[in-house]
């Protein structure tokens, strides 16, 4: 690959995933809490990853149970070890090593936001669709047969409103995986409550 082709790409990845901002700056005012990779104890991706400028926001579920007295660190730790790692799904279909957790961002029961897979790469499915540009989100929980916690729906919206802000992404581009590709996800609850997210986020989150 040509000098300025790289030199384009890693350019790309590092404004996506905030590398400009000086170590030790303040966090902008309107960006919400969110649990880093490092202090959740995250281990380095195992493949490599495409770099990608995000323009568009897609919100899924995990489709496990809730579970509020998990800590989210624990999640992450256990989602990224599946992840990178073949494995079977529920539906038996074989799942093949990803190269990091799949998804950007993770919103558990009780609203806390951990940091995945760094934003500036393309994420991962089990579903066919062009990841590219997506910034994937995740809430845990499984919305076909439960509800969305009060927590986990103002941390959705005050993280989605940041997102949009910084990447410029248009409310009508915040979409759930199954305007995507053929799935349920992100189940019934969390699908039903997207329009008012892209309302608040049109009104300024």
């Amino acid at each position: 690959m040509h000098i300025l082709s790289r030199l384009s790409i890693a350019l790309i990845a590092a404004a996506a995933t905030g590398a400009c901002r000086p170590a030790g700056a303040p966090r902008p005012a309107d960006e919400p809490a969110i649990v880093t990779r490092a202090q959740w104890g995250a281990r380095a991706p195992v493949l490599p990853m495409q770099p990608h400028q995000p323009v568009r926001i897609t919100v899924h579920h995990t489709a496990g149970a809730q579970d509020p007295a998990r800590p989210l660190a624990d999640k992450l730790r256990a989602l990224q070890r599946f992840s990178q790692e073949e494995g079977t799904l529920g539906d038996g279909r074989v799942k093949k090593a990803w190269a990091d957790i799949p998804y950007h961002y993770y919103v558990a029961y009780d609203g806390a936001v951990g940091e995945g897979r760094e934003v500036g790469y393309v994420g991962d499915s089990n579903t066919q669709y062009d990841l590219r540009g997506h910034v994937q989100v995740v809430l845990e929980g499984n919305f076909e047969n439960e509800a969305v916690t009060d927590a986990q729906y103002q941390s959705l919206r005050r993280l989605v409103a940041h997102l949009a802000r910084r990447y410029r992404v248009s409310p009508e581009l915040i979409t759930g995986h199954k305007d995507n590709a053929p799935t349920l996800c992100p189940g019934q609850d969390l699908y039903r409550r997207l329009p008012e997210l892209r309302r608040a986020v049109a009104a300024g989150g």
